[in-house]
């Protein structure tokens, strides 16, 4: 019988040791304090689960998963353990048996806030956002007033959208809260990213009236009044990738059928098959393209205004060094002729007015060297930029060809392609391979 069903605790007090020297990363010291206690008890669930966590913090991630599979199969109604081995599939990355097990205790404990937050978390890292909605609606029916349920439900209507709805949820914490700044904005983007820009001017004008120098505000409110920035302000795009960057590469890859990176990377081995050559990733995100390309005999430099994007990029070990900061900051800051190679896959749809960007880009590249960039396709009938209601910027093929000449590139080529898929539907763009005379 386990210790976790009787009021008998002859171990508590060497299990609450071992916690602590696990937290302490003391884990020789742990080890010692769980062997005592299953000796004393050998069959205690808690001691499988401190001991899978140890297993893990050392590095040891089987050992982890034998011993938490075994604390399950010792106390299979206790929550504690079937959720730690939940939360061990999902930092491995094996999202469906992490929801498989969550799934499990939330049948078992319908009203469990902890184990609802932790599904919506799977959900959210899988890309899995109808789960997530399902979850929050069902939290939603025994904690009605939630604000951070409430959030999160709009926040995914939004994002697969359900506009009207999130629209709903939006104005209903507006009314229970008229300073929430949050749903405001939430509220405000739902109507922009609906094609009712107009609308949203109520909202954005009371955001700017709480934080008067608030870039982002400020940004929305001129797209709510007609017009079209130039650019997105570096706080909105880094807030932006912050928060996607845990689960970027999934979504993109596996959930949007993203394959620029790889299409770009072998354009450029087909170029440098010895791989010498010193190569700008600009908007470097999580790093998939030095993924795609391996090590290079160079220097492979990341620029990224997403601390979180460069964290995860860094895994990768493959780029030299990394800059955080806003791209045409970077540009403007590095020497002339320092690069063979500059890459810019799925940025300019967020940093938007190209006019500076392509000359100090021609600028430090070397002689002979190449520009690869990805753009969004606005129509040709229309303005050079185009602020889409998705927040996206699109570019006009003939704009950015005379951009590119202007600069002084010698050659250049565009080709249409199909950038991901949103939604079920293609996104459409192109991607430019401008050459600098040698």
């Amino acid at each position: 019988m386990s210790a976790t069903a009787t009021s008998y605790d002859p171990i508590r007090k060497l299990l609450e040791t071992a916690t602590q020297q696990i937290e302490k990363n003391e884990l020789r010291e742990a080890a010692q304090s769980l062997n005592k206690a299953q000796q004393m008890w050998p069959n205690d669930a808690r001691v499988f689960m401190l001991a899978g966590l140890m297993a893990e913090k050392s590095g040891n991630i089987p050992a982890a998963f034998d011993a938490l599979r075994r604390c399950v199969a010792l106390d299979p109604g206790w929550t504690p353990g079937e959720l730690q081995l939940a939360l061990l599939y999902a930092r491995r990355g094996m999202y469906d048996k992490a929801i498989m097990h969550a799934q499990k205790l939330a049948r078992r404990e319908p009203n469990n806030a902890l184990v609802l937050g932790h599904i919506v978390d799977f959900a959210h890292a899988s890309g899995n956002l109808e789960l997530s909605i399902s979850e929050l609606r069902r939290g939603l029916t025994y904690l009605p007033k939630d604000v951070q349920m409430r959030r999160l439900l709009a926040n995914d209507l939004q994002v697969t959208g359900q506009r009207a709805e999130a629209y709903d949820v939006w104005t209903s914490l507006i009314e229970d809260n008229p300073q929430d700044e949050m749903a405001l904005l939430g509220r405000a983007t739902t109507l922009i990213e609906g094609g009712k820009p107009s609308a949203a001017t109520s909202d954005t004008a009371k955001l700017l009236e709480a934080s008067p120098g608030n870039s982002i505000y400020a940004y929305y409110n001129a797209v709510a009044h007609g017009l079209t920035p130039e650019y997105q302000p570096p706080e909105l795009i880094r807030m932006m990738f912050d928060r996607m960057a845990a689960d970027y590469d999934q979504h993109m890859v596996r959930g949007l059928g993203y394959k620029l990176p790889k299409i770009v990377a072998e354009k450029i081995l087909r170029r440098f098959p010895s791989k010498s050559m010193n190569l700008l990733d600009l908007g470097c995100g999580t790093g998939l393209l030095g993924v795609c390309l391996g090590r290079i005999d160079g220097f492979l430099i990341g620029v990224d205004i997403s601390t979180k994007m460069v964290e995860q990029a860094a895994r990768h070990g493959v780029y030299d060094r990394f800059h955080t900061v806003n791209l045409l900051d970077a540009l403007r800051e590095t020497p002339a002729e320092v690069y063979e190679i500059i890459t810019a896959l799925d940025v300019f749809i967020y940093t938007g007015d190209l006019k500076a960007t392509i000359p100090a880009a021609h600028r430090i590249l070397m002689p002979a060297g190449d520009l690869y960039f990805s753009c969004e396709i606005a129509p040709e009938d229309g303005p050079d930029l185009v602020l889409q209601p998705n927040g996206r910027y699109a570019h006009k093929r003939s704009h950015v060809l005379a951009l590119c000449k202007q600069a002084g590139f010698e050659d250049v080529q565009i080709e249409d392609l199909v950038l991901r898929r949103e939604m079920g539907e293609p996104v459409n763009g192109f991607l430019v391979t401008a050459h600098k005379a040698a």
